[in-house]
């Protein structure tokens, strides 16, 4: 029976028919492995996805985590799952060998944990923060920090944390107040507030690493004032084992929409509530150099952010699924032309305008997850490739690319989990069925880890524009000789790739204009909508590629594979890419209705 989490013929035809991840295995730093331990890595993460995790994922809904004034209280599910997933070994497949990783690609591993998302975002989002917390001191800690803390939370003893936000600061971190004031003797005291903790507090593992942003008294104003600590939930002995209780408690928990399987906490640090060595404040170690947090924790937020397009691609993709089961099987009406009420009724994918809604759900989730791996990919190129030009090109493209990787699945995968409600009828709007809750779990994503607003301000305010646009440049470059190769197979691919140049041209000339008068309020306040178009002629260009690494290919019996692909990527080109036509001219406009309005006018 096919899977409703992802479709493993999908992954497979991008990893490897397109691109290559064998080819990996050839270079040193993945030199360890082969297509069969690849392959083994996705088997076991859809397996242990499927068994442990999707099935109380609606218990994960249902019964959110609790405060009880002293304790978070999460189901039992959840403990059971991360200790399975632990003993799998996933968590360290793609850790480095130094930390007694697999040193995997992370082409593969992301492909694995879009399996988790899929079956549980609540579960899966501890797993997934806990990796990217190792991943940021593994760059960043001095090599005691790593002994300290990284083993046990790739081991899935300690969990880890991020910890931006403040309830006066939002987003705006150059606002945030929480100090770090130096002890004297190596480490720091932390006083101060933190607001939307995913994973913040709970009895899952023995210890939560918090990773801090804080100011040191007397830094300079701002962001460049800004420096990162580790704050653990419990000290460290000498021995590695876990000793005394710090000083950060819960203050709440947030009750959201949906995502309500994960722990969201509002964290006090050095309010008194436990004083650690006798003395006050949340004991804290420096991460690196005082005053660099905000680039520090960017390795962080970065992989982060591309993990919440991944997610919204993951939610995505599993209810699209789901609706496409229902549709086959959900009897209801006759074809048109036939309303003979003697003749029975027919499964309603044989609708027009269901068959319309699967299309447009296909188009937009295995969209999505091509630009999801093909980042992934980029990511490997960085960290394997000798020639320093590549990995220069790497660099610059996953730069231009995050910000769109990470909004663009956020709207449009939730647009696909609007549409498996609307094919599930009344029933979608239901708790019986899974879809409704997909929705609510989606909609987190386009806030987690920057609004859109603030991709926006991202892609067009720096990646667009600066060293003299090498970004943008390179990657209307890269996406351009795939409009060459497809041009040369002729037929639908050149029709397609005559639509995808226009557009990358557009791209490039409407960045220019929204810049042309120096103004940086006039250049973007039409970002977000400049962000939209660039992600919808990336995820097109994303479909060219597939056209071209399938051309030629054909159905074995009884697959409509390679067939599903090609309808997809005509839908695709004829009814969304022509969507960004009235974005870039309203951006070239410099129009300034938004910019314009008084506030009390709204």
């Amino acid at each position: 029976m096919a899977s409703t989490l992802l479709s493993a013929r999908d992954l497979r035809f991008l990893i490897y028919e397109w691109l290559d991840a064998e080819a990996l295995t050839r270079r040193p730093l993945y030199a360890d492995h082969s297509r069969e331990t690849l392959d083994g890595a996705l088997e076991l993460a859809e397996r242990v996805a499927t068994d442990h995790f999707a099935p109380h994922n609606k218990t994960n809904d249902a019964n959110e985590p609790r405060f009880d004034g002293e304790r978070v209280h999460v189901i039992p599910e959840v403990k059971k799952a991360l200790e399975v997933y632990a003993e799998t070994g996933l968590a360290l497949a793609g850790m480095p060998e130094s930390v007694g990783g697999a040193q995997m690609p992370h082409l593969i591993t992301s492909a694995c944990g879009a399996y988790f998302q899929a079956a549980n975002l609540g579960t899966s989002a501890y797993t997934s923060l806990t990796a990217g917390n190792a991943r940021l001191l593994l760059a960043h800690g001095s090599p005691e920090q790593v002994r300290t803390w990284v083993p046990p939370m790739i081991e899935g003893r300690f969990t880890g944390t991020m910890c931006l936000s403040e309830p006066q600061a939002g987003s705006s971190l150059a606002d945030i107040t929480t100090r770090a004031e130096d002890a004297g003797d190596g480490t720091y005291r932390l006083f101060g507030n933190k607001m939307w903790i995913s994973g913040g507090d709970h009895e899952l593992t023995e210890n939560i690493v918090h990773l801090v942003l804080a100011k040191i008294p007397g830094g300079p104003p701002g962001v460049k004032g800004i420096s990162l600590f580790i704050v653990p939930k419990y000290l460290v002995d000498a021995d590695g084992s876990v000793g005394e209780r710090n000083d950060v408690v819960p203050a709440g928990l947030n009750h959201k929409m949906g995502y309500r399987g994960t722990v969201n906490a509002l964290l006090n640090f050095g309010e008194g509530r436990h004083t650690p060595g006798g003395s006050p404040g949340a004991v804290g170690y420096l991460v690196g150099e005082p005053h660099q947090g905000l680039a520090q924790m960017f390795h962080m937020m970065d992989g982060a952010r591309i993990g919440v397009g991944a997610g919204a691609m993951a939610v995505g993709y599993t209810g699209y699924l789901k609706s496409l089961a229902y549709a086959r099987e959900r009897l209801q009406g006759r074809p048109l032309g036939g309303k003979d009420p003697e003749r029975p009724q027919v499964p309603i994918i044989e609708h027009t305008d269901v068959r319309r809604m699967l299309l447009a759900q296909k188009s937009y989730v295995e969209g999505a997850l091509a630009l999801v791996l093909y980042c992934a990919r980029l990511v490997d190129e960085l960290a394997s490739t000798e020639d320093e030009r590549e990995r220069r090109r790497a660099r610059l493209l996953l730069d231009v690319l995050t910000p769109v990787a990470k909004s663009w699945p956020s709207q449009w995968c939730l647009e696909a989990n609007s549409l498996a409600i609307q094919i599930h009828g009344g029933y979608g709007y239901t708790r019986e069925y899974d879809v409704e809750q997909h929705y609510r779990d989606n909609r987190l994503n386009a806030i987690h880890e920057g609004t859109h607003g603030i991709q926006a301000l991202d892609l067009l305010g720096r990646k667009a524009v600066q060293e003299g646009g090498a970004r943008l440049t390179l990657l209307v470059e890269t996406a351009g000789a795939t409009v060459e190769r497809a041009r040369a197979l002729g037929g639908a691919e050149a029709e397609y790739a005559d639509l995808l140049d226009a557009s990358l041209r557009r791209m490039g000339e409407v960045a220019a204009l929204a810049w042309a008068g120096g103004d940086p309020a006039v250049a973007l306040a039409n970002a977000t909508p400049y962000l939209e178009a660039v992600g919808h002629v990336v995820v097109a260009w994303m479909w060219l590629e597939q056209l071209v690494t399938a051309h030629g290919e054909e159905d074995a019996d009884g697959e409509t594979f390679y067939t599903g692909k090609r309808a997809a990527a005509a839908y695709f080109f004829r009814h969304e890419l022509p969507r960004t036509g009235p974005q870039f001219d309203l951006v070239a406009s410099c129009d300034r209705t938004v910019l314009d309005v008084p506030a009390d006018a709204l």
